[in-house]
């Protein structure tokens, strides 16, 4: 039993520290969701992806939720006419990163549930272990 509960906490822990790394990303593009580039014509900030993968842990058996891979978004950059903004090229254009904003929010409410979900997870199973420790006691 105590190894189950083990292996559940393992779980938990895993996911807690995929969705924390999920909110860093999240974080990063909020925060340059208007970073341009610093010479005319140059690149803006491009948004970051995060890619999940589930590992088998030996020690418990259990599977457990790994970063697999912190990627780039490829699509397009937008652009807006402004020959005043100092990225801007020849043309007066500039590139704004590929940032969107609403699908950065959700992104975040969706890493708070799934981290709230896990702390969940870990707090039920203190508590059992807590239960049994005191029928072990008695």
């Amino acid at each position: 039993m105590l190894d189950s509960l083990q292996a559940s906490l393992t779980v938990a822990s895993s996911g807690l520290e995929a969705q924390s790394t999920r909110m860093r990303i999240v974080s990063e593009n909020l925060a340059n969701a208007t970073s341009t580039g610093r010479a005319a014509g140059a690149d803006p900030y491009q948004r970051k992806t995060i890619t999940f993968d589930a590992a088998m842990d030996r020690a418990s058996g259990a599977q457990l939720a790994k970063v697999k891979e912190i990627g780039v978004d490829t699509t397009p950059y937008r652009v807006e006419y402004d020959p005043g903004h100092p990225a801007a090229d020849k043309a007066g254009y500039v590139k704004l990163p590929n940032v969107n904003m609403m699908i950065e929010m959700a992104d975040m409410r969706e890493v708070n549930r799934s981290y709230e979900a896990n702390l969940q997870v870990v707090k039920q199973v203190r508590s059992m272990l807590g239960m049994t420790i005191d029928l072990l006691r008695s």
